[in-house]
């Protein structure tokens, strides 16, 4: 499983690059958050060096900062007893492609790539700028940009990539003044009308554990819980 989610996360929300450092693969991320700038572990942890995935860390410029995966747990300790701190605990969820589909209103929501200026001036409103929509093109596999609308004018955007069966969606986003009015949810269903017709058999999200609303709306359409993980980052001095 923790193979499995690494490769998915690789693939639809690619680093920069990653190097390989102590045992660990230390993801390049130019700015666009934790989970293209974190470390993970590939060897036993016995044989690893956490001193030299954090020189390279900071050789990139970058905080040193972990994920810990289902099954870290003994990585989980040794970088807390190093001081370092945890943040932003996610779950990811999962469904059949079919389950997460459903009605879409007319001109709600419609896929396309690359994004619409539009699209890309909202998720900059909404903290999803240029270096995180930067790794959106680093994407090989099939990817999709999913505009959302309402009452006539642009409110939301969402990002769909596929690696072999799995679609995953990222950086959801809608306006304050639409929340509330089933814009997300008509989004994710044209995310998965579109990844379904791109060869997906499976849909996947990552949420962070306070976003309630985006956990609530995964309960809603039956997606269950398959994996969570967190990080851990040096304190700033």
């Amino acid at each position: 499983m923790t193979q499995d989610l690494t490769e998915i996360i690789d693939a639809t929300w690619p680093a920069a690059k990653i190097h390989h450092a102590g045992g660990f693969d230390i993801r390049e991320g130019l700015g666009g958050g934790s989970r293209v700038s974190c470390a993970t572990l590939a060897v036993p942890l016995e044989q690893a060096d956490i001193a030299q995935a954090e020189a390279r860390h900071r050789a990139l410029g970058q905080t040193p900062r972990f994920m810990l995966r289902p099954g870290d747990d003994a990585l989980d300790a040794c970088l807390a007893e190093r001081g370092y701190e945890s943040y932003d605990p996610v779950w990811l969820w999962q469904a059949p492609i079919a389950q997460v589909q459903g009605e879409i209103p007319p001109v709600t929501a419609f896929a396309h790539w690359p994004p619409l200026q539009i699209a890309r001036d909202l998720w900059s409103e909404m903290e999803n700028g240029p270096e995180r929509q930067a790794i959106m093109a680093r994407v090989a596999g099939p990817r999709a940009c999913i505009l959302g609308r309402k009452k006539d004018r642009a409110a939301g955007a969402a990002f769909v990539a596929l690696h072999g069966s799995v679609a995953m969606l990222h950086a959801l986003a809608v306006a304050p003044e639409f929340r509330r009015l089933g814009l997300a949810r008509a989004i994710v269903h044209e995310a998965a009308r579109w990844a379904q017709e791109s060869g997906a058999t499976r849909f996947e999200m990552i949420v962070t554990q306070v976003n309630d609303a985006s956990n609530g709306l995964a309960r809603r359409l039956g997606m269950t819980q398959r994996a969570a993980y967190h990080y851990r980052r040096e304190p700033t001095q």
